[in-house]
């Protein structure tokens, strides 16, 4: 499978965002996230910034191949922009491949996101879909963030695992994985049906709407069918970010969702 390259390049003392498109390169700061940039093979590193603290701590984690150089804790916090927790590493490399959904197997599970605009809920929702296993996360070119450091910050890891892929027509992204035999389903606080109830085998795909509007009705018209979370108090809306999170708890716990 393709994975994603992105590519607004910035220089790394003045800039942290990792998406566009052609070739290009990414600003990626935090320990989980510079680690798994570090660890994956599909990425070529450039360099790593990191303090003298941090060459200490994760002395034992870092490729001597990867260019380093320690430099003084304000410059890091220069690099990575105000108010973000580097925990001493940046790393600057090649962004990754971009994803074209034709190349996602058919297999597995999918989530899609309908216009979430905040970088740190989609994020959370990619470092979930690497926990859970899912093979890919779809958002909007429009409406939606782009790769920024914030967003690979709060995936904590989890871009190096998990494909990304951003559409310019969520509704056409839909049927073309429809067309690959997924059962798509959109969550939605409304709906009849219970999660638990619905068709839960894989291949599968989940749609999550953004907190306050949920899914466009052309979304919903595109899936299958949309279920809901039910939830025993007052609140039936919940952040995106916690709805995945129970979403692929009752997917996982109903279905068995291959690697």
């Amino acid at each position: 499978m393709k994975q994603t390259r992105y590519s607004r390049q910035r220089h790394p003392h003045r800039g942290q965002e990792l998406d566009s498109h052609g070739t290009g390169r990414d600003i990626i700061y935090g320990s989980h996230a510079v680690l798994a940039a570090l660890r994956n093979p599909r990425r070529h590193h450039i360099k790593l910034w990191l303090s003298e603290n941090a060459s200490h701590r994760f002395a034992t984690e870092l490729p001597a191949s990867v260019p380093r150089e320690i430099t003084a804790p304000k410059v890091l916090d220069q690099m990575a922009g105000p108010d973000a927790v580097h925990q001493g590493l940046v790393l600057e490399a090649h962004s990754l491949e971009p994803v074209d959904l034709e190349d996602v197997p058919g297999q597995g599970l999918i989530l899609l996101l309908d216009q979430v605009t905040d970088p740190h809920n989609v994020g959370a929702v990619l470092r979930l879909a690497a926990a859970f296993g899912a093979h890919a996360l779809v958002t909007t070119e429009r409406h939606s963030p782009g790769l920024t450091a914030a967003l690979a910050k709060a995936a904590s890891g989890g871009l190096e695992h998990v494909a990304f892929a951003r559409e310019t027509n969520l509704a056409q992204a839909i049927q073309t994985i429809k067309n690959k035999g997924f059962t798509v389903i959109g969550l939605d606080s409304e709906a009849e049906i219970e999660l638990s109830e619905a068709p839960l085998q894989p291949p599968l795909a989940l749609v999550f709407g953004a907190e306050g509007k949920g899914l466009r009705r052309l979304t919903k018209d595109r899936c299958d069918m949309v279920a809901r979370i039910s939830l025993p108090g007052p609140i039936a809306s919940l952040n995106v970010s916690t709805a995945a999170a129970i979403a692929l708890y009752i997917v996982t716990r109903e279905a068995s969702i291959a690697p």
